[in-house]
C-alpha cells in the first residue's frame, strides 16, 4: 500500500519518495517493522493467550523438564502470520502475482493450522484436525499455487541456454534467451546449466508433452508443500527449532530469490533469470524479521508456542517459496533437518510394524522419534537399534545444533548452484 503512495509521489517528483523503488530499502524496512510487531505486540497477544487459558496440552514421555512446559500458551503462530503480513501489506508491490501467492499461502496454511489447534484447545481432542482433512487442504494449496503459475502472464522464465568460456579472459558468458517465456524449467543442482524440464520426461507424447510437463509439475507442487509442511509440523517439538531452523531457510531462499531476480547475478551462477522475484525478497525479509521476533519470546525456556498454527504456515511458506523461484529441488538440501525429522518417523513406524509382525515385538530404530527426542533419551531408557548419545544432551544444546546444521545445510544449498 505504501509501495503505491510512494510510485504515485515519485511521479510526482516529491523529494525521497524515489528510495521506496529500492528493494533493499523496502527489505530493511520490512524487516525492521516485523520484528517489532512480533516483539511489541508478541507480549500482548501472549497475555490474551494465557487470559484466556489457551495452553498446551504435554503428553508425558518421560522427557527432562517436559512437563514444565504444561500450560504454556499456544497458538501463537498468530504473532508470526501477522508480523509477516501487515509489512508485506504495507512495502510489497502488491500488484505482483509472485506476492499475492505467498500473501495466499500464509493466509491459507495459518487457517489449516488455526483450525488444527482450534480443535485441539477447545474442543479437547489431542489428534486435532483429522489427518486426511489436513492433507485435503495442503492438496489445495498445491493446486492453487501449481495452477496460478501455469496461468499467470507474470510467471515466465528467461532461460539460460548456452554458457561458454572466453579465452582471452577466462570469464564465462552466459547467453540467455531473448525473452520471457512460459516454462516448466526448474533448478537442479549438478546438471550443466543447472536445468530440468518438467516436460522432458514425455517427449514421447509429442504435442502433449508440454502439457504433460505442467500436469507433472502441479504434482511436484503439491507433493512439495505437503511434505514440507508437514515437516515443519514434526520439526516444532523443542524451544526454538523450527522457528530458528526456518528463519535459516527463509534467508537463504530470499538470497536466491533475490539473485534469481536480478540478470547480472543470474548470469554469474549461470541460473535462469526470474523477472519480478526479487520483490520477493520484501516478503522473505518480513519472513525472518517475525521469526526472529518471535524467537524473542520462543527461546528456552519458552513463553508461547507457535502451535500448528505457525508451524504449518512456516512448512507451506517455504515450500511455495522455493517453488515460484524454481528451487524446489533444492528442498532436500536446504530443508534437511525438516527432511531428517520426517523420515526419523517414517523409518521408525515402518521398522516397528515390520519387527512386530515378524518377531510379535514392535522394535525401534531411534529411542524416540521424530529425531530431536531421540537425542534426549539417555542410553537404556528405551531398546532401540541407535543407542548413541549414551547421556540425553539438554534441550538447548540440542536445538543450537540442529540450528548449525540448518546453516551448513543452507551454505551447501548455495554453493551447489556453482558445482556443474
Amino acid at each position: 500500500m505504501l509501495y503505491f503512495l510512494f510510485d504515485l509521489l515519485d511521479q510526482l517528483n516529491v523529494p525521497g519518495s524515489g528510495i521506496w523503488q529500492y528493494i533493499s530499502f523496502r527489505a530493511g524496512m520490512a524487516f525492521v517493522f516485523s520484528m517489532f510487531i512480533a516483539t511489541y505486540f508478541g507480549m500482548r497477544i501472549i497475555r490474551i493467550l494465557q487470559k484466556k487459558q489457551i495452553g498446551e496440552t504435554i503428553r508425558n514421555l518421560g522427557l527432562e523438564g517436559q512437563m514444565s512446559k504444561k500450560g504454556t500458551p499456544t497458538m501463537g503462530g498468530v504473532i508470526i502470520i501477522l508480523s509477516i503480513l501487515v509489512p508485506t501489506l504495507l512495502l510489497a508491490d502488491l500488484s505482483n502475482t509472485y506476492i499475492l501467492l505467498m500473501i495466499i499461502t500464509t493466509l491459507w496454511m495459518g487457517v489449516i493450522g488455526f483450525t488444527d489447534d482450534y480443535i485441539k484447545v477447545f474442543r479437547h481432542n489431542k489428534e486435532g484436525m483429522h489427518g486426511k482433512t489436513k492433507i485435503v487442504g495442503q492438496v489445495g494449496l498445491g493446486l492453487i499455487v501449481g495452477i496460478v503459475l501455469f496461468m499467470s502472464p507474470q510467471a515466465k522464465v528467461i532461460e539460460n541456454v548456452e554458457s561458454r568460456v572466453i579465452e582471452s579472459t577466462g570469464e564465462v558468458e552466459v547467453t540467455y534467451e531473448k525473452q520471457a517465456n512460459k516454462s516448466t524449467v526448474t533448478t537442479i543442482p549438478f546438471l550443466k546449466n543447472h536445468n530440468f524440464d518438467y516436460a522432458d520426461p514425455f517427449s514421447f507424447l509429442g504435442k502433449y508433452k508440454q502439457a504433460a510437463g505442467w500436469i507433472f509439475f502441479i504434482l511436484v507442487t503439491i507433493f512439495v508443500v505437503t511434505a514440507v509442511s508437514n515437516g515443519a509440523n514434526l520439526t516444532d517439538g523443542l524451544d526454538g527449532l523450527a522457528t530458528g531452523s526456518s528463519a535459516i531457510q527463509g534467508a537463504t531462499l530470499g538470497v536466491l530469490a533475490y539473485l534469481s531476480g536480478n540478470i547480472q547475478y543470474a548470469s554469474y551462477l549461470n541460473i535462469m533469470y526470474l523477472p519480478g522475484t526479487g520483490e520477493l525478497v520484501i516478503f522473505a525479509a518480513a519472513f525472518i524479521g517475525a521469526l526472529v521476533g518471535f524467537l524473542w519470546y520462543n527461546s528456552f525456556p519458552a513463553q508461547v508456542f507457535m502451535g500448528d498454527t505457525g508451524s504449518l504456515t512456516l512448512g507451506g511458506i517455504i515450500a511455495v517459496f522455493a517453488i515460484i523461484i524454481r528451487k524446489e529441488l533444492l528442498i532436500p538440501i536446504l530443508c534437511g533437518i525438516f527432511l531428517m525429522e520426517s523420515l526419523s518417523v517414517i523409518l521408525q513406524v515402518t521398522y516397528f510394524k515390520y519387527t512386530k509382525k515378524k518377531f510379535g515385538e514392535g522394535r525401534r530404530v531411534f529411542k524416540m522419534t521424530p529425531l530431536h527426542h531421540h537425542f534426549q533419551e539417555p542410553a537404556g531408557a528405551v531398546k532401540a537399534l541407535l543407542n548413541k548419545p549414551i547421556q540425553a544432551w539438554p534441550e538447548s544444546k540440542i536445538v543450537i545444533r540442529f540450528w548449525v546444521i540448518g546453516m551448513i545445510l543452507a551454505a551447501l544449498t548455495i554453493i551447489t548452484l556453482k558445482i556443474r
